[in-house]
């Protein structure tokens, strides 16, 4: 059996590993020295933001405020390469298609605007000013508003996204499908009811002070290395770093700092995780609820014994609303129900609940593996809960920390995109530039997906990001797309998004995050975004752009809507010219913003105050309100082992991946190299289907619609997982995410909760 692809993992994450592959990329990249340079000036005052992660950057920078992650952005974006016509004219549309993402994207940067050609079924070249009339005729032309989707990814800056959500607030709807629709509407939707703001509340120099933090399904080491920097620091003053991941990530286990020289010279590395739980998939409410038993049992021991209380009384007193409902839930739910869902033992939990008990300070932190599930909602409600028990949050050294994917996809949120905006914003808008803004909800990912396939809608129009990527139902989505009247991309580089064209289908093509964009005035313009931590910071290119044909992402979006609604209401051109008077703008509908062009352009930014990190509640109850909500009746780990041969799926990304782009084929903290359809299994799970490592099989989707979903020729890695859950790589298994299974009042995708089997393949 071939398993050549199956290496050796990295003894730690970060080290002469991430060195190696930072050169490597740049190499890629075809201007080492120059995309060397660039990096100098990432997430520095007077250069660009990182286009990679949200991870905070600290008040007191080092020389160096990048990552292994950002190199890798940065090279991806600055390219030598260039998708130029004539790359276009060698290939149909249908010929590209058959590229994998890894292998479109390796041709670099776009550099014309294109439309594409149906009967040559190939992108040709047009003038900007042709594109823009033809996209507002269309939309001018449907019969309603509300016919168009406009999705927005998270690399956008909140000058774009807020130009972008005027505009189309301008033409008369509120149809906002975001990428952040996917990843974090859990933590946003709990984290509001439960404390009222749907932020974190904590500060990246929380994380000095903090003596314990929770990591709850997350994997910084791939998707926010610069975390691990925090982590590390954290565990070498004592802290205590408590891990709830069904996977074994390396770089949760051990992290080599590439920026301590000393570290790297000997060849060392630091312990991150004190301790390290792997829950069944599903299985973390369950976790958190055993822990906060264990807390409350403590509590009742500690009254017994006349020693000093576990629980902040005072906190959950003037402070907290439901907590004896709460308690009454948690001494219902049994442990052996607990042991059952979480798939951790009861020792276990009880082990972790210790460390938050002796911890004056905690912080708490996940991402999407919390997120993206059935009952996510209920689990982040969980979570703060047993935050409230102690008084974590509204204090220094503690606090709730969901941590954002996308440079920006908190900042677009906070600026107006969103699809339920609320009425105070509408207003606000209203009354600034007077005109009557549509007050119906629109449509989010999962909704404007089903009106494009119902024929509902008619028009996307794609503000960056992959969206048939991204999303689940792969099939589905693409089918969608091409049904359209109209299809519009912005984008740096080319996708299999683009290759799904609607009857008239434009890409466009923006400057990137690193390259200056110049006014008329022979000006850079600045733009802005707001990180994980609600730091708002400026960011100006120093690149020179890669085609002279490029726009930003503002004057583009400025083009379309001159084209679309006219100035009769906001005056484009001059927004477009000028980023100041966008910023203007958004001062003057958005509270937080006071100042926002002078306080831009300090060294760090400034913060939007955070209501709940002081222990201000904007709630019904007007308190940090509990939720006494029961554990799921049944998980999908739980519902897979009822059938034979099912397994619970999660989808994540390798370490040479960030979101949809593939900057490459290895994964060496897990120890995969060279492929990308692969299965990480449990052995014993293998030995039981007497099956081997590097078997092929095809995964077969166990939804109960009556769809086929199959990802095929994939093949087996053992690997540290709990039995009957298994995992692999995005996008190529999105094609397994049922559009029908969404997170309840989040309705996002369960790409960590797909009921799947295998059918063998047979050999070559």
């Amino acid at each position: 059996m071939d398993t050549k692809f199956i290496g050796k993992k990295s003894a730690a994450a970060g080290g002469w590993g991430a060195l190696k592959s930072c050169g490597k990329q740049l190499l890629q990249s075809g201007m080492p020295i120059s995309g060397a340079r660039t990096m100098l000036k990432a997430n520095q005052p007077d250069g660009f933001d990182c286009p990679g992660c949200a991870w905070g950057d600290p008040e007191h920078g080092s020389s160096f405020e990048f990552c292994e992650n950002g190199v890798k952005a940065v090279a991806w974006e600055a390219t030598e390469k260039r998708a130029t016509p004539a790359f276009f004219a060698e290939k149909t549309v249908s010929q590209l298609r058959q590229l994998t993402d890894y292998e479109l994207e390796l041709n670099g940067r776009l550099t014309h605007p294109m439309r594409y050609d149906a009967a040559s079924d190939r992108y040709l070249p047009v003038a900007w000013e042709d594109a823009f009339a033809e996209i507002g005729s269309i939309l001018r032309g449907l019969d309603s508003p509300n016919r168009a989707e406009f999705y927005t990814s998270g690399r956008a800056s909140n000058e774009a996204a807020f130009l972008y959500q005027l505009f189309v607030r301008v033409y008369g709807t509120n149809n906002f499908p975001d990428c952040s629709n996917m990843c974090h509407e859990a933590s946003g939707i709990a984290m509001r009811q439960a404390v009222g703001v749907g932020k974190g509340t904590v500060l990246l120099e929380d994380f000095e002070e903090a003596d314990a933090i929770f990591v709850i399904g997350q994997n910084p080491g791939t998707n926010h290395p610069r975390m691990l920097g925090d982590l590390r620091r954290a565990a070498i003053r004592g802290a205590r770093v408590v891990v709830f991941n069904p996977i074994r990530e390396r770089g949760l286990e051990r992290f080599s700092d590439p920026q301590d020289k000393v570290e790297m010279l000997r060849g060392g590395s630091t312990d991150i995780a004190s301790l390290y739980l792997q829950p069944q998939l599903g299985g973390d409410m369950a976790a958190v609820r055993g822990m906060a038993k264990a807390v409350l049992a403590a509590e009742d021991a500690a009254v017994a014994a006349g020693l000093p209380s576990v629980l902040d009384h005072a906190f959950l007193a003037e402070h907290c609303a439901g907590f004896a409902e709460y308690r009454a839930a948690v001494e219902a739910t049994s442990w052996a129900e607990i042991e059952d869902q979480s798939g951790l033992s009861r020792q276990e939990i009880e082990r972790a609940a210790d460390v938050y008990i002796n911890a004056e300070r905690v912080i708490c932190t996940w991402a999407m593996g919390v997120t993206q599930h059935l009952h996510s909602v209920a689990t982040i409600r969980e979570i703060a809960n047993f935050m409230f028990l102690r008084g974590n949050i509204g204090r220094r050294g503690a606090g709730l920390c969901p941590v954002r994917g996308h440079s920006n996809v908190q900042g677009d949120r906070t600026v107006g995109i969103n699809e339920k905006p609320s009425d105070d914003f509408l207003d606000a808008l209203e009354k600034h530039f007077r005109f009557t803004v549509p007050r119906q909800h629109g449509h989010n990912v999962l909704a404007a997906i089903g009106a494009m396939l119902d024929g509902s809608a008619e028009a996307f129009i794609g503000l960056g990001g992959n969206f048939a990527r991204a999303t689940p139902d792969s099939a589905l989505v693409e089918k969608a797309l091409r049904r359209l009247k109209l299809t519009v991309h912005i984008a740096t580089k080319p996708n299999h998004s683009h290759l799904m064209p609607g009857e008239t289908a434009f890409i466009l093509p923006c400057l990137g995050r690193t390259e200056m964009d110049m006014n008329a005035a022979g000006n850079s313009q600045l733009i802005s975004v707001e990180d994980s931590m609600s730091m708002v910071h400026g960011s100006a290119g120093i690149n020179r752009p890669a085609s002279p044909h490029l726009l930003s992402e503002v004057a583009i979006i400025a083009g379309i809507a001159q084209a679309t609604v006219g100035s009769a209401v906001v005056d484009w051109a001059e927004l477009a010219d000028d980023h100041d008077r966008i910023r203007d703008h958004i001062e003057a509908t958005i509270p937080g913003f006071e100042n926002y062009n002078a306080r831009l352009r300090k060294p760090r930014g400034f913060h939007l105050r955070n209501t709940a990190a002081h222990r201000e509640w904007d709630t019904p109850a007007g308190k940090a309100s509990f939720c006494s909500e029961a554990l799921p009746d049944e998980t999908v780990h739980q519902r897979a082992r009822k059938g034979e041969g099912r397994f619970a799926l999660q989808t994540f990304r390798s370490h040479d991946q960030y979101n949809t782009t593939v900057y490459g084929l290895d994964d060496r903290y897990r120890g995969v190299y060279g492929e990308r359809q692969v299965i990480f299994i449990h052995p014993a799970d293998l030995e039981a289907m007497n099956a081997e490592a590097g078997d092929r099989i095809d995964v077969v989707g166990e939804h109960d619609d009556g769809i086929e979903r199959i990802a095929e020729n994939f093949r087996f890695v053992p690997y540290d997982i709990p039995r009957g859950s298994i995992a692999g790589y995005y996008p190529e298994l999105n094609v397994l995410v049922p559009l029908g299974s969404a997170g309840r009042e989040s309705d996002t995708p369960t790409s960590k909760s797909i009921m799947v089997s295998f059918r063998r393949r047979k050999a070559a």
